[in-house]
C-alpha cells in the first residue's frame, strides 16, 4: 500500500534533477486546463425600477441582445474547442512527461506525445468521454461528482501509456485502479492545501511553482497503482504498451 510521504519524497527527488522542465510543463498545463477564461460581459446594472423596465424599447434593443448572445456563444465554443482539441492532448502529454520523469526520462518532447496522428483522436475521445461522464455525475449530485472525479483521475495517465487503449476501457481501468484508494487520494490532495495557500499569498504566482510538485507526486501515485493493477491482473504490460518504445 502506497504512503503519502513516500510519494512526495520521491517527487521531490525527481524535481531536484529537473525542476525547471517540470515547471515549464506545469505552466502549459495550467494554461490549457483553465488558466485562461473567456471575458465576462456586463450589460449594466440589473437593478432597474419598474418604470425604467417598461420604458425600454425592445424593438431597438433586441438586435443588440441577439448580437451579444451570439458573441458570448462564439467565445464559449472557441474556448470549448480549445480545451478539447488542444488542451486534452497537451494534458496527456504533460502527464506523460511527469510519469516518464519519475522513471528517469525527463524529456520535454513527451509534451507533444498525443499529437501523433496515431494517438490524437484516441486521446481526445477518451478524455471527452470521461469528462462527459463526470459532468453527468455532477448534474446528478455534487458529492457523487467529486467521487467520480477521483475515479476517473487516472485516465490521462493511462492514455499517456497507451492512447489507443479505448475510451471505455480507459475509464473502466481508472475506475478499477482507484477503487479503495479514492479517500486516500483525497487526503493526498488536501496535503497540498498549505502550499497552495502560500502560493496564493504570493500574488497567486506562487501557485505555479507548486504545480510541478503536485503532478510529480500524482505521477508517483499512478506508478504505484499501475504496479498494483499489473500484480492483481487488472491490466497487462501489453495493454499499457509498457514493452513498447513509441517515437516522441
Amino acid at each position: 500500500m502506497w504512503e503519502r510521504r513516500e510519494l512526495k519524497r520521491r517527487a521531490k527527488e525527481v524535481l531536484r534533477k529537473s525542476y525547471w522542465k517540470a515547471f515549464l510543463v506545469g505552466i502549459i498545463l495550467a494554461f490549457v486546463s483553465g488558466g485562461i477564461s473567456p471575458p465576462s460581459f456586463n450589460f449594466g446594472s440589473t437593478e432597474m425600477s419598474r418604470t425604467e423596465t417598461t420604458n425600454v424599447d425592445w424593438e431597438i434593443l433586441a438586435p443588440f441582445l441577439v448580437i451579444g448572445i451570439i458573441i458570448i456563444a462564439a467565445i464559449f465554443l472557441f474556448f470549448l474547442a480549445f480545451r478539447i482539441f488542444l488542451g486534452f492532448p497537451l494534458t496527456v502529454g504533460a502527464m506523460r512527461y511527469y510519469k516518464q520523469a519519475a522513471e528517469g526520462d525527463a524529456n520535454l518532447n513527451h509534451l507533444g506525445f498525443a499529437f501523433n496522428k496515431t494517438r490524437y483522436w484516441g486521446t481526445v475521445k477518451a478524455l471527452l468521454w470521461s469528462t462527459f461522464l463526470n459532468l453527468l455525475w455532477f448534474l446528478l449530485l455534487y458529492i457523487p461528482g467529486i467521487v467520480k472525479s477521483y475515479a476517473y483521475s487516472l485516465v490521462p495517465f493511462i492514455l499517456a501509456d497507451n492512447p489507443n487503449i479505448g475510451y471505455k476501457r480507459a475509464v473502466d481501468l481508472s475506475n478499477r485502479m482507484t477503487r479503495g484508494h479514492k479517500f486516500r487520494i483525497f487526503v493526498l490532495d488536501l496535503s497540498f492545501v498549505g502550499w497552495i495557500l502560500l502560493g496564493v499569498l504570493a500574488l497567486f504566482i506562487g501557485v505555479l511553482f507548486v504545480i510541478p510538485y503536485i503532478y510529480s507526486t500524482k505521477a508517483e501515485l499512478y506508478l504505484e497503482l499501475r504496479q498494483e493493477a499489473l500484480q492483481t491482473g487488472l491490466t497487462t504490460e501489453d495493454e499499457l504498451h509498457l514493452n513498447h518504445t513509441p517515437a516522441l
